[in-house]
């Protein structure tokens, strides 16, 4: 499994041992609904795992668990702002490949979690 990409934003952040912040956080896994188009599903061809879908409309599919009021991806591996991953990084769906880590969205799910936002090394 490949590492999340080094954005500017959390290139600070990391540890001296190299880990990625997003490596002990998943708030945004446990944050959002993930809605994505049906081609991405490997019964269409794509490679989001079938088990892990849901299907919303015929052209639209969301990851299972991301629906609820208290949203957590059923692809989410341990525990939020302890230590995270994505059991499917490599085959996710383009919403999460897309999501970049120090956004806005990205601070809004730490801050839901009650964890600090990360810093922005270019304000200093």
């Amino acid at each position: 499994m490949a590492a999340p990409a080094k954005t500017p934003a959390i290139a600070a952040q990391m540890t001296s041992s190299s880990e990625h912040p997003c490596l002990t956080c998943g708030a945004c896994c446990a944050s959002f609904r993930v809605d994505f188009a049906v081609e991405e599903t490997q019964e269409c061809g794509g490679s989001v795992p079938d088990g892990l879908v849901v299907p919303v409309t015929d052209y639209t599919a969301r990851m299972r668990g991301t629906d609820h009021a208290s949203p957590r991806c059923a692809a989410l591996t341990g525990k939020v702002g302890v230590k995270a991953a994505c059991g499917i990084y490599e085959w996710r769906p383009s919403p999460c490949r897309e999501f970049e880590a120090g956004s806005d969205a990205c601070q809004r799910a730490r801050a839901r979690h009650g964890m600090p936002v990360l810093d922005d090394p270019l304000a200093a």
